[in-house]
């Protein structure tokens, strides 16, 4: 089937330029792309938690740890603070 897209011209001077190094066409390089993307599973549909700021005058609050990921969650889902 065929069908017409707009594309950037940036986009479209790159998908050139790598269809050429693989020594393919730009219709492949799509098609693997949206064949990739459609075999990706669905993203998730739950909401995540909505983000409380919480400010501190001049400084990082005393028991948050920015380098821990679920630990930032935690103390910002955590209703002490």
């Amino acid at each position: 089937m065929k069908t017409t897209i707009e594309l950037p011209d940036d986009l479209l001077i790159e998908a050139k330029k790598r269809a050429a190094e693989r020594r393919t066409t730009i219709r492949a390089l799509v098609e693997r792309g949206l064949r990739r993307e459609l075999e990706e599973p669905a993203p998730r549909t739950t909401r995540r938690p909505r983000i409380r700021w919480v400010t501190v005058k001049g400084k990082l609050a005393p028991d948050l740890d920015l380098a821990d990921r679920e630990k930032m969650m935690d103390w910002l889902l955590d209703d002490r603070h």
